[in-house]
């Protein structure tokens, strides 16, 4: 009998996809360029089951039945377009190859369209929920050649997470790149997400004094309220885990972090589509900051700064970081979307905005019952032009952001870095403001480089410019928006 689906690349998270499939009913044949990893897991993990190995990519695709669905589970990059390569010549007209790791969506696109034109379906796919959500449900974004949906969208509903009784975190996205990209900004969220709680963490810790156990009282209480979420809920696991000595094992954690890059393309993607992606941005540049550990350590005896003493009442500002972190949650999910609109716009993409947050309410990394509010919102309004206008929070932002501004406030006088939580409020503040400062850098553009201005007192679209010195002349140069 032939395999209902193939995957080529037996890691931790290929080889939990493939458990995962099986157990749904699904025969599943496997394939690696490192052929010892296919033997190790089909004598181990596999042994019983529905699952076929295979030594070489010919055996492998000849084992799949029509139409040919075959999942990579590989690095991003080079990897992808040389097992694309190697399997091409044993394909036939109609099969579907199906990249399901962390890819730049602009190769996707690519691929998709090189793969269309040679009669070939290609779809990339985001996969988020690590080792235990591949294994037991992940949240999975594909997009790319629609034709290909209806041939893996029984498999892929099948091992998705459920939500609502038996609704699967996934469904079709859009064409082209538009499934990767959706999970680089699920990514891009990830990275805030994690970013303000390690901040408000942090003001817990150097400026209030608590301890983790006493941390983990609070993170306890948060994850059953309204800011119940996956990563709240680890971030309270990981505050109780001692050491082998008994000390919090967190306590001995280097205060280094990395990146893979998804999070880095979200910023430059918003960069191009021109959407103040801010909060990501600065949750981006706060890891390549804690990167710099050894100039850190000798600035800290060389630089100035206040030392951390707080003297109100503690009670009242942990109730305010619980608002403040609610509050800037809100701002990171709303700069999301806006880059999710502005590049629908940009590709021509058709996205379902309440069916994405539906699709990261389980499995995901992001998944939370926040999503679920921004679902309501979409349903009610699926041409929601800011997430900030939506009754609901709209609400809920009025009510906290008081306490994020006193956040702020106590960690800037405390000397605590508080980056993504600040640009949260200087982005809803500048967002809330109908008239900003840009009336004077338009004057300074027009005034060193003639790029000329608009005037309130005339109609928009017509543009002016100033002979500031009086020896510029007349001419101007061209206007360009951000």
């Amino acid at each position: 009998m032939k395999s209902q689906i193939g995957l080529i690349g037996v890691g931790v998270m290929g080889e939990n996809l493939v458990l995962n499939m099986e157990s749904k009913g699904f025969t599943v044949t496997v394939f690696d360029i490192a052929k010892e990893k296919v033997e190790k897991f089909v004598k181990g993990r596999a042994k019983g089951k529905n699952i076929i190995g295979c030594s070489s990519t010919q055996e492998f695709v000849n084992s799949l039945a029509l139409p040919r669905k075959i999942m990579m589970m590989v690095p991003a990059g080079k990897a992808v377009d040389e097992i694309i390569n190697s399997v091409i010549p044993f394909l036939d007209k109609g099969d579907i190859l199906i990249d399901g790791g962390n890819t730049h969506f602009p190769d996707t696109t690519r691929r998709t369209k090189m793969l269309e034109v040679k009669g070939f379906l290609y779809i990339g796919t985001g996969v988020s929920g690590g080792e235990e959500g591949a294994l037991l449900g992940p949240s999975i974004m594909p997009g790319g050649s629609p034709a290909a949906w209806e041939s893996v969208k029984p498999i892929f509903q099948a091992i998705a997470a459920k939500v609502d009784g038996d609704v699967p975190c996934c469904d079709w996205i859009g064409e082209e790149g538009a499934g990767h990209f959706v999970k680089m900004v699920h990514n891009g969220i990830e990275y805030g997400d994690m970013q303000l709680i390690c901040e408000v963490y942090d003001v817990m810790r150097n400026l209030l004094g608590m301890t983790p156990a006493e941390m983990y009282d609070v993170f306890n209480k948060w994850s059953q309220g309204e800011l119940k979420s996956y990563l709240i809920e680890i971030t309270r696991d990981i505050l109780a885990v001692q050491d082998e000595d008994g000390s919090p094992l967190l306590n001995k954690i280097l205060d280094k972090a990395g990146q893979k890059g998804t999070g880095k393309w979200a910023v430059i993607t918003s960069l191009d589509v021109a959407v103040p992606l801010t909060l990501i941005t600065e949750s981006v540049f706060a890891r390549v900051l804690s990167s710099m550990k050894d100039e850190r350590i000798i600035a800290s005896k060389l630089l100035a700064g206040p030392q951390p003493n707080f003297s109100g009442d503690r009670k009242i500002l942990i109730d305010e970081l619980g608002k403040a972190l609610y509050a800037a949650k809100i701002i990171s999910y709303t700069q999301g979307y806006q880059l999710m609109r502005a590049a629908a716009k940009e590709f021509g993409w058709k996205l379902n905005y309440g069916g994405i947050a539906l699709m990261w309410r389980g499995g995901c990394i992001i998944r939370s019952v926040f999503l679920g509010k921004i679902k309501e919102a979409f349903d009610h309004e699926p041409n929601l032009s800011n997430l900030l206008l939506d009754p609901f929070f709209k609400e809920k932002i009025s009510d906290a952001q008081q306490s994020l501004r006193n956040v702020i406030a106590e960690a800037i006088k405390n000397g605590i870095p508080t980056p993504a939580l600040s640009s949260a409020l200087a982005y809803y503040d500048g967002y809330r403001s109908e008239n900003l400062p840009a009336n004077l850098l338009q004057a300074q553009r027009d005034f060193f480089g003639a790029h000329q201005y608009e005037r309130v007192d005339k109609p928009r679209g017509e543009y002016f410019h100033t002979n500031w010195t009086g020896r510029g002349g007349d001419t101007a140069s061209t206007v360009y928006s951000a």
